[in-house]
């Protein structure tokens, strides 16, 4: 089902965008947050969650929203952010950074999740928005496609990591190499495997971690 995302904000030249974030999970790198406004007279046919696309697919359509979408930004929170604030609220702040970057200020904001960002606008949450609200779905893509590309540059600075392959989830192989390397400092520290390899290789940084 695709929730009308206009709903109560049709007035005419309303700015209503759909937000999302990519890379809550993960155990290294920052979280990114897009910012989309669709232009409805540029339909973008194939939206949706970019976690059911493929890479190809998911390149293709960022490409295409970039150049149709009426506007759109990027924002972000690093790591020391996510260590020192919490996941949930370094997403909000990436998703509060992403819609400062749009050229002008919201009527509304249709936000992926249960969680508000802090808006000086309307905000109206959507579980499950990246695969029912259109803009949420286009916000949710160019923000897994900047961050893939991210971590597929950092790979080259940590390539013992193997960044460019699993984008720093927590694969077997991110695993293997965080106990055989220990971790770097792109690496969440407040993620309980991160936190659990520091201590491994220095048991006082246990206490000055948790």
């Amino acid at each position: 089902m695709t929730v009308d995302m206009f709903g109560p904000f049709r007035e005419d030249r309303a700015r209503v965008a759909g937000i999302d974030e990519a890379g809550r999970g993960p155990l290294a790198g920052p979280v990114l947050a897009a910012a989309v406004i669709l232009d409805p007279s540029r339909p973008i046919s194939g939206l949706a969650d970019s976690k059911r696309l493929s890479p190809k697919r998911r390149d293709a359509l960022a490409d295409r929203i970039r150049d149709d979408a009426l506007d759109w930004g990027l924002g972000r929170a690093d790591v020391e952010e996510i260590d020192r604030l919490n996941i949930l609220q370094a997403a909000l702040l990436a998703m509060r950074r992403a819609a400062a970057q749009l050229s002008a200020p919201l009527d509304a904001a249709y936000v992926d999740g249960n969680a508000r960002p802090r808006l000086s606008c309307a905000v109206v949450t959507v579980i499950g928005g990246d695969a029912t609200v259109p803009a949420i779905s286009a916000a949710s893509i160019l923000a897994k496609t900047a961050r893939d590309r991210d971590m597929t540059q950092l790979a080259s600075a940590y390539p013992e990591y193997g960044f460019e392959r699993h984008k720093g989830y927590a694969t077997s192989e991110h695993l293997r190499a965080l106990a055989r390397h220990g971790p770097s400092i792109i690496h969440r520290r407040s993620f309980a495997p991160v936190c659990q390899a520091y201590a491994a290789r220095d048991p006082q940084s246990q206490v000055e971690l948790l």
